[in-house]
């Protein structure tokens, strides 16, 4: 695998990044690189971890930096930095993918999009009972694309103020997070880090609201198998993992960036290796 992934960088090659902070985990630099080189595009991406966002954006437009992943702190605090939003980052408050066009800069949400392309291969959504946990950007962008194409939506969340703040936006009723057994659903989406490697024992969920046939999605790629879904896949429900959403938001990412089909079985290899090969290290 290593051998396609090989890249000449010289004066001409584009650069790509993530920011987030801390950003050492992410496994977006594996993902992207194993995609441009895959389709023979002079670009690399690298992780950036800034403290000053509004100076890290400006350092984007000045440098030519051709786009970037935003993830955790800065989903929403990017936004009064950039140029101009795409109208679906507009309607969710929040930006993961930022391109620059001659240095114009111009915000996309495709955490939504990920979401929703790895739900709908298993799942009709249209009427379906969504509990989403979770009030952060992810959850925002999840909870945003589930009523659009028509779920009925509860939050729940540990803050009250967050999550009364993201049910008023959706229209959707709240459930403190407390509360989470009284709540039913045909589909539950784990939208927090709950569960994020080192910390695997951890679950927001308990298992009595796991019911035969639900569909149960937990965003954290790492590991790809979280305590949660293995409680969901032992009571009888579907399961999908963050893996899945990674890859398909990664990939229309790229699509972004480049106006280029993705590689997603390319991507998808490359994924495996970067978690094989991150536990390997710890």
């Amino acid at each position: 695998m290593k051998d396609v992934f090989t890249m000449k960088v010289d004066q001409h090659t584009a650069l790509y990044g993530v920011i987030g902070n801390p950003i050492r985990h992410s496994l977006s630099p594996a993902l992207h690189n194993a995609a441009f080189s895959a389709t023979g595009l002079n670009a690399v991406y690298l992780a950036f971890e800034p403290t000053d966002i509004e100076a890290c954006i400006g350092g984007i437009a000045a440098l030519g930096i051709k786009g970037a992943s935003v993830t955790i702190p800065f989903k929403t605090s990017v936004i009064p930095n950039l140029n101009e939003l795409d109208p679906l980052a507009e309607r969710i408050g929040a930006v993961n993918t930022i391109v620059n066009t001659g240095g114009r800069l111009t915000g996309y949400n495709t955490d939504a999009l990920g979401a929703l392309k790895a739900l709908e291969e298993e799942i009709e959504l249209l009427g379906k009972r969504c509990i989403l946990v979770g009030a952060g950007g992810a959850a925002r962008a999840i909870g945003f694309i589930l009523k659009e194409k028509g779920g009925i939506l509860s939050v729940v969340n540990r803050s009250r103020n967050t999550g009364e703040g993201l049910a008023r936006s959706l229209g959707c009723e709240f459930i403190p997070l407390r509360d989470i057994a009284a709540a039913r659903g045909d589909l539950l989406i784990q939208a927090t880090p709950c569960g994020m490697w080192p910390h695997v024992d951890q679950c927001p969920v308990p298992q009595q609201v796991l019911k035969q046939g639900m569909v149960v999605m937990d965003i954290v790629y790492d590991p790809s198998e979280t305590r949660l879904l293995r409680m969901a896949r032992a009571r009888g429900c579907t399961t999908i993992n963050g893996i899945r959403m990674l890859i398909h938001q990664g990939a229309e990412q790229f699509r972004l960036w480049t106006g280029i089909d993705p590689p997603l079985s390319i991507m998808n290899m490359a994924m495996q290796e970067a978690l094989l090969e991150q536990h390997d290290a710890h």
